[in-house]
């Protein structure tokens, strides 16, 4: 086995959504040189993946890494938490629902020590980015699921949103509202705008100063004493090299494997680490720490006809419900299905309906409050980490009776008009599930994820001693690492976190860039 040695101004760990921003933003400067490292495949000719329509077949395959959730006291104990192994990473696995951030999701970062991270920061960088997200396509909005949104709407209350984006631009937010949804694709094609389409297709094999290692795993961050110097890596033939960093490493390998390669690397809790056999190189509590998702369950029921076809990805609409008055955001929201979305559902056994002839609404928590942690059981990289979300474990039952009431509305839109007409009967759980605690042993065993973790490299002030990163992504303690993918939320944003994630990695590559000039200013 041979160790072969690169060096390049920057090495960026992980080609996904964040990844793939930065990589293009920094090597627009033709004298700065960046390798990008990802661990699965080039997507460019992988039809099912590019095809947005196809995205169920890409999890729990090939190019998912498959991390599954402990055992969990309250919750469902057998989540598949799909993570992308693909060029583009999460981008291009999943459904691509793209919500700018709300104001007051930012103002509790800010008030949480991320400082520059405010309303008006975020949403200049989300202006910049390069996907293309659009509301979903007239021809591509079927009409039960317009009869969907008609429903919703007068069962819970709200209006009908014709852009949900265009609330959040310039504003805050929004309170409540149905509609279709602003996704990031090609209404022509059907084809994908993730991040590896509109940032790294255009320049991959055109940039000589950037180059893309792909199937390529990295297991160490290396460091000479506190300065990050590179890292050790496997590639798809079990070849050992070394990428070395002239400048900084950057992290942008997601929630999952940005903390599990700084712990595998000697940089976390000092005594977790020794109880797995890992010398710690730089204790730092918080790693792995405040592990938070979107929970969600499901109601499930057989149409009276087949579910039409003309659909983008099966998921082509939403509805979100505030039941706090006292905050300007939604607490619910849910996801309507034309797909029996049945994994959770046939583990308790119910039967599924015939294919075409099922419909499901997912009530999912967009602030849960419960909290976990990711931790490593082996210093084995192969080995995967203990996903340990701890759902429904919030003291005061805020998640719990958050998923009963979202299947009580869920059950209200389903006797309301037009979409009533649709429904044969309702398979699951069933009509006599009616009881509170009825509906919440239904609902937290059949819980799902909508596969976003984050927070478990959180950012935050300088003197709080569970932030991993200060407010500029920088690893606190270290020199010439940062952080940039979902691991840094300090709080998870309310609707679904892509659009935060890339304009994430927009500013990243201006934070890099600044204090790579204010570092050259300093030597003159």
């Amino acid at each position: 086995m041979s160790d072969q040695e690169h060096t390049y101004d920057y090495v960026i760990v992980g080609g996904g959504t964040a990844g793939s921003v930065i990589a293009n933003r920094l090597t627009e400067d033709p004298d700065t040189t960046v390798c990008l490292i990802e661990g699965g495949p080039d997507d460019r000719d992988l039809e099912h993946v590019l095809r947005l329509r196809d995205w169920l077949s890409v999890l729990d395959g090939e190019l998912d890494y498959g991390y599954r959730t402990t055992e969990q006291p309250n919750g469902n104990s057998h989540i598949l938490h799909s993570r992308a192994r693909v060029l583009g990473g999460c981008s291009s696995h999943n459904t691509l629902i793209s919500f700018r951030p709300f104001a007051e999701d930012l103002d509790e970062w800010v008030a949480a020590g991320a400082e520059g991270w405010d309303n008006a920061t975020v949403q200049s960088y989300a202006d910049r980015i390069k996907c293309n997200i659009v509301p979903i396509a007239e021809k591509d909005r079927n009409t039960m699921v317009r009869d969907w949104v008609s429903s919703a709407s007068e069962a819970a209350g709200v209006p009908v949103v014709e852009d949900f984006n265009a609330l959040t631009s310039h504003g805050g937010g929004f309170a409540d509202g149905t509609g279709f949804l602003s996704i990031a694709y090609d209404p022509y094609t059907g084809y994908r705008s993730s991040a590896s389409v509109a940032y790294l297709h255009p320049v991959m094999d055109v940039r000589e100063n950037l180059t893309v290692l792909l199937e390529t795993w990295v297991d160490k961050v290396l460091f000479d004493g506190d300065q990050a110097t590179g890292v050790s890596a496997t590639t798809k033939d079990g070849e050992r090299i070394t990428v070395q960093a002239r400048r900084e490493v950057v992290l942008a390998a997601g929630a999952v494997d940005s903390p599990r390669l700084l712990m595998l690397s000697g940089v976390g809790r000092a005594e977790d680490l020794e109880s797995v056999g890992i010398t710690p190189h730089h204790d730092l509590a918080g790693v792995g720490e405040n592990l938070q998702d979107h929970p969600e369950s499901i109601i499930m029921w057989e149409t009276n006809e087949r579910v039409p076809e003309n659909t983008v990805m099966d998921s082509d609409a939403a509805l979100f419900v505030r039941r706090d008055e006292s905050d300007p955001r939604p607490d619910l929201m849910f996801h309507i299905y034309q797909i029996p979305f049945d994994d959770n559902t046939k583990r308790l056994g119910y039967d599924s309906p015939e294919d075409g002839y099922a419909v499901c609404m997912t009530p999912n928590i967009p602030r849960s409050r419960s909290r976990g942690r990711l931790y490593l059981t082996s210093d084995d990289p192969r080995v995967q980490p203990a996903l340990d979300f701890r759902y429904f474990t919030d003291p005061d039952g805020y998640d719990e009776q958050t998923i009963v009431d979202g299947l009580k509305i869920a059950r209200e839109v389903a006797a309301t008009e037009p979409f009533k007409s649709w429904i044969k009967r309702e398979v699951a759980p069933g009509p006599k599930v009616r009881s509170d605690e009825e509906l919440s042993e239904y609902g937290r065993r059949a819980a799902h994820t909508v596969y976003h973790p984050a927070g478990t490299c959180r950012m935050g002030a300088a003197a709080d001693d569970g932030a991993v990163v200060d407010p500029r992504l920088r690893v606190r303690g270290l020199k010439g690492l940062r952080v940039a993918d979902a691991s840094v939320f300090p709080t998870l944003p309310t609707p679904n976190p892509m659009v935060m994630v890339l304009a994430l990695g927009e500013r990243a590559a201006d934070l890099i860039r600044q204090d790579r000039s204010a570092e050259k200013e300093e030597s003159r």
